[in-house]
């Protein structure tokens, strides 16, 4: 994966096209959100691709936190500044804040590390919807609104034991889902991996709005209409 296939930079920042962000999501990441399409009227970048983006610019770090702030669309220029010790800014020229990294411990930049880190870790996030949240909100009774499914991507923390190795691999440990009337908040576990054996972890925040009792009926049509746009590839 070669990431700088995926925004464009110059002397005014780091930009994003609908059609670079569209093609990182179902490309790299197998994410079919209709948001991330070139046409959307409330398009955004995956943050995923903010991810990776940090990956290939600053490397990986043994303690990781991404906490999302905003909605990056393709009409600005970022650009990131280095807040104080260990910690990332990803800002508009206003000085608007989109993302803020949290980085501790040992840092490597092995391009393998941040190359295997990356996309296993944007492909498990890309099958959030429907393979993880489907089973997650039939298990609480509630489910999205699905004229307007708000699922918002909050934060992201990773704690390796170790940067000295050549890969890690992800593997998903458990899911939980709180509940508070018309709102949910979503914690995704998972853990790291090289050789087989687990050398850190990490837990993926995202909250849920317009919650309403779940309904297998309209639940199938939304799972049948994410499956047909994956399937057409838009």
């Amino acid at each position: 994966m070669l990431i700088e296939s995926y925004y464009s930079e110059d002397k005014n920042g780091i930009n994003v096209s609908r059609q670079q962000a569209s093609s990182f999501a179902k490309g790299v990441a197998d994410d079919f959100n209709p948001l991330h399409n070139p046409e959307a009227k409330l398009f955004c970048v995956p943050g995923d691709l903010l991810f990776a983006l940090v990956l290939a610019k600053f490397g990986v770090n043994q303690q990781m936190r991404f906490t999302f702030s905003g909605m990056v669309d393709d009409s600005r220029s970022l650009h990131f500044a280095e807040q104080d010790a260990g910690r990332l800014g990803l800002l508009d020229s206003e000085g608007k804040s989109y993302l803020e990294v949290e980085r501790g411990g040992a840092n490597s930049r092995q391009e393998n590390l941040v190359e295997s880190l990356t996309r296993n870790y944007v492909a498990f996030s890309g099958h959030t919807f429907p393979h993880i949240l489907i089973p997650l909100m039939a298990q609480h009774d509630v489910m999205i609104n699905p004229a307007r499914p708000i699922v918002i991507y909050q934060s992201m923390e990773i704690d390796l034991e170790r940067v000295d190795i050549p890969e890690a691999e992800l593997e998903f440990s458990r899911a939980h889902l709180d509940v508070e009337g018309k709102r949910g908040s979503v914690r995704l576990d998972f853990l790291l991996k090289f050789s087989g054996r687990t050398i850190g972890s990490g837990t993926k925040h995202m909250a849920l709005r317009g919650l309403r009792r779940f309904d297998q009926q309209v639940v199938d049509e939304m799972i049948s209409t994410y499956l047909n746009h994956k399937q057409l590839g838009c």
